[in-house]
C-alpha cells in the first residue's frame, strides 16, 4: 500500500501579524539605507524596494521618512540598551556595572552604521527633543543603575535626577566627540579613560 504523506494545513495569518511582517520589513530595510547612504541621501523609493513593497505600503505604515527613522532610532536604542544591561548584569558590584554599562555605550557607538543612525544623522533628521524622547528607556536605566549603586553604598546617596541628566549628558556628548573625531580611535581611548576618573570620583572608597 502507498502511504501518502499527512499534510498539515497552516491557519492564514492575522491582518495584524501581515502589518508587523511588513512593518519589520521596511524598519530593517531602512536601517540598511541610511547607515550606509545615510538619512538625506536614502529615499522612500529605495527602501520600498529593498523592503519588497510598493513606495503606497511604505505610506500606509509610516506618515513619510522621518516616521521611519524614528522607528530606526528608537530600535537602535533597545539594542544600545539592551548591550548597557548586559554589561551591568556581569558585574556583581552595582557601581563597576554603571561603569562598565557606559563603557559598553561608547564601544558600541564605534561602529560606523551606529554612529551614522544614532549621532551624525539623527540631531538633523528628528531634532535633540526627538532623540531625547525616544532615549527615554535608556535614560531610565541609568537611573537605576545610580540608585542601585546609592543603595549599596557605593555612592553617596543625594538627588539622583541631576546626576542622571549630567552624566547621561556627558557620556552622549562623549559618543558624539569621538564620531565626529578625525582620530576615532584615541578620541575613545581618551573619552573612556576622563569617563572612569569621572566615575571613580563619584566612588565611596571602601575600608
Amino acid at each position: 500500500m502507498r502511504l501518502v504523506p499527512r499534510t498539515t494545513s497552516r491557519s492564514p495569518r492575522t491582518q495584524q501579524e501581515r502589518t508587523e511582517t511588513t512593518t519589520a520589513a521596511l524598519v530593517d530595510a531602512a536601517r540598511g539605507l541610511f547607515a550606509q547612504d545615510g538619512y538625506a541621501a536614502t529615499s522612500l523609493d529605495a527602501i520600498a524596494a529593498r523592503a519588497g513593497v510598493t513606495k503606497g505600503a511604505v505610506y500606509h505604515h509610516f506618515s513619510g521618512k522621518v516616521e521611519l527613522f524614528r522607528a530606526v532610532y528608537a530600535q537602535e536604542q533597545d539594542r544600545l540598551g539592551g548591550l548597557i544591561l548586559d554589561a551591568w548584569r556581569r558585574k556583581d558590584d552595582p557601581w563597576e556595572g554603571f561603569e562598565a554599562g557606559c563603557e559598553a555605550f561608547l564601544k558600541a557607538s564605534l561602529d560606523p552604521e551606529v554612529q551614522r543612525i544614532t549621532q551624525l544623522d539623527a540631531p538633523g533628521a528628528i531634532g535633540w527633543e526627538g532623540m531625547r524622547e525616544l532615549e527615554n528607556d535608556c535614560f531610565d536605566n541609568l537611573k537605576a543603575g545610580l540608585v542601585a549603586a546609592m543603595d549599596a553604598g557605593r555612592i553617596e546617596k543625594r538627588p539622583v535626577d541631576p546626576l542622571a541628566h549630567l552624566l547621561f549628558g556627558a557620556i552622549c556628548e562623549g559618543a558624539m566627540t569621538v564620531a565626529r573625531a578625525s582620530d576615532q580611535k584615541t578620541a575613545h581611548r581618551e573619552t573612556v579613560r576622563e569617563l572612569r576618573r569621572m566615575l571613580r570620583s563619584l566612588a565611596v572608597v571602601r575600608a
